[in-house]
């Protein structure tokens, strides 16, 4: 599969849901993974392991966290 096929995978699913598909690309599905890991606990070694990431910035860069409220240090304050 190329890459080429998988983004036009991606686009059309994104679309089906109802989505704007021009928000989403082939790397989506990968940024998924690598965010939803990050959330459950996963070390950026594990993940690196996972999907052959050579650079934890890069891993970093993926990590896409859309609420500003989740892993939150305010939140472990006790206020």
């Amino acid at each position: 599969m190329t890459a080429q096929s998988v983004a036009l995978v991606v686009k059309r699913a994104a679309a089906a849901a109802g989505l704007d598909p021009a928000k989403y690309s082939g790397h989506s599905p990968r940024a998924g993974f690598v965010t939803q890991g990050a959330i459950n606990g996963a070390s950026e070694a594990s993940i690196m392991r996972s999907t052959g990431h050579k650079s934890h910035d890069t891993v970093r860069g993926c990590i896409r966290i859309a609420n500003i409220f989740q892993d939150n240090v305010s939140g472990m304050l006790g206020l």
